[in-house]
């Protein structure tokens, strides 16, 4: 039986790269290499383009470290959204979740590796765009407590409000595994630290 899956070795790479998905396993690889080259190649060519497309196209921003079609995201380049807030996540994926729930207007800033982070091009930010609020949201964990601790020190000259998301959100969750309401409600609910 195996051996009939090795010999059609493209469906099988497929399925074996399908399977690095995170939250899909063997049968839903399966299932979705089958729906995309048998069931409805054309979509399974579709996908496959907009995968190539968006290698190609999207990039970090130079300033917020969110996703961007150029050197500058939008949100960056948008002057209405420098309004003295600044919003400091973990993965540019959380950027998504949170202009999702529409109840933050201002920017963002990346950290994803805090120790090779470039805090002074940060604080030369904040006073550039005159920031005067920072909130985290972060995952709620004690490796996110210390890293907020950590950041308000190399911050704490500068005259900032604080704060964060509130913790309505369960422990050791990553954002993107939080429902829409809830992530709503903990981000219009922050407190300030």
């Amino acid at each position: 039986m195996k051996n009939y899956q090795h010999q059609l070795f493209s469906f099988d790479t497929l399925v074996k790269a399908l399977e690095k998905l995170p939250s899909i396993g063997k049968k839903s690889a399966m299932k979705m290499a089958y729906a995309l080259t048998v069931d409805n190649a054309p979509l399974g060519l579709q996908i496959s383009q907009a995968i190539h497309d968006c290698i190609i196209d999207v990039q970090k921003c130079d300033v917020c470290g969110a996703l961007s079609h150029g050197e500058i995201c939008h949100i960056c380049a948008d002057s209405i959204r420098k309004n003295g807030s600044l919003c400091i996540v973990s993965h540019p994926k959380d950027v998504f979740l949170i202009e999702n729930i529409g109840e933050f207007d201002g920017v963002y800033c990346v950290i994803e590796d805090y120790q090779n982070y470039n805090f002074s091009q940060l604080i030369n930010r904040i006073r550039h765009e005159q920031i005067s609020e920072v909130i985290f949201a972060f995952s709620p964990s004690l490796q996110s407590d210390v890293l907020v601790m950590f950041i308000q020190e190399k911050l704490g000259d500068l005259g900032l409000t604080f704060s964060r998301i509130a913790q309505g959100v369960p422990s050791n969750v990553s954002l993107d595994n939080i429902d829409h309401f809830s992530l709503a409600r903990a981000f219009s609910s922050r407190v300030s630290l």
